[in-house]
């Protein structure tokens, strides 16, 4: 089933159903459920707030380039509006994005018009619940010109314990960031992702964390931003810890690879960047 929007969804209303409906799922990898595709054709960009999300994440301004993870941002109430509704079987409160891979097949301008389709391609077992993909793809004419799959996981019990993650050596270090406590505010107010685990201490306690936490997206556009991306480009990146504002991180990389640290070397985002 194809459903053809004429505007983006407004995230606020989307925000406040999915809370409603998420304490009455139980999710499961096996749950039926309806897997519309949605549609926005003429969309444009409202540079504005595009050039808010360039300053946010450290991306040049004044260009008529679109970043590389903007699309995501572009997308992301489409993904809303899916993983809100009454019959998507994960809850959305407390739905964690895991990873994202993104196919840029060529340059996009800010200026462009573009039409957007977002669908969830499945569900899958995980270990440590159940996981869903998102797919957003953004058309010029008939081509994709840019595509990602996002995976999002709904925790809860199931069989075999935690996996061992492959250790890679440590990246190079290339810089030290010192995030502001302000930074999960100014990228929501940017990307309209306001998810209350990023925006204060108190609202992200209710959730369980100390403090606010970085947008995972956020993270990976802040590291994308000091590597650089080619024209056409596969962008893959791993969300592994959260990240607390304010806070010191270690942006490190060495050819395509890219990641993020913590103290005591904790890794917060592991990524890749390999041109097409």
């Amino acid at each position: 089933m194809t459903v053809v929007l004429t505007q983006l969804p407004s995230l606020g209303p989307l925000f406040a159903r999915g809370a409603l409906f998420s304490a009455v799922k139980r999710p499961r990898p096996d749950a039926e459920f309806t897997r519309p595709r949605l549609v926005l054709p003429g969309l444009r960009v409202d540079l504005a707030r595009l050039a808010a999300y360039e300053r946010v994440c450290g991306f040049a301004t004044g260009d008529d380039a679109l970043p590389v993870t903007y699309p995501h941002v572009l997308g992301f109430p489409l993904a809303m509006r899916l993983m809100s509704a009454r019959d998507f079987p994960l809850p959305l409160l407390g739905l964690v994005h895991t990873s994202i891979a993104i196919t840029r097949r060529r340059a996009l301008t800010a200026t462009g018009e573009y039409e957007l389709t977002v669908y969830v391609d499945g569900l899958a077992p995980h270990r440590r619940g159940t996981e869903a993909g998102v797919v957003t793809e953004m058309r010029v004419g008939d081509d994709v010109v840019w595509e990602s799959r996002s995976t999002y996981l709904a925790r809860h019990g199931r069989s075999g314990g935690p996996t061992q993650a492959e250790k890679a050596a440590p990246l190079p270090t290339v810089a030290e960031w010192h995030l502001a406590g302000d930074v999960g505010r100014r990228y929501a107010s940017a990307s309209g992702d306001r998810n209350p685990i990023h925006l204060h201490p108190l609202t992200a306690r209710l959730f369980g964390f100390p403090r606010a936490i970085a947008h995972g997206m956020w993270t990976v556009a802040r590291c994308l931003a000091a590597h650089g991306t080619p024209q056409a480009a596969l962008v893959r990146a791993e969300f592994r810890a959260p990240v607390l504002l304010p806070g010191r991180v270690t942006y490190a990389a060495e050819g395509e690879r890219f990641e993020l640290r913590g103290g005591e070397g904790r890794v917060h985002v592991t990524g890749s960047v390999h041109a097409l």
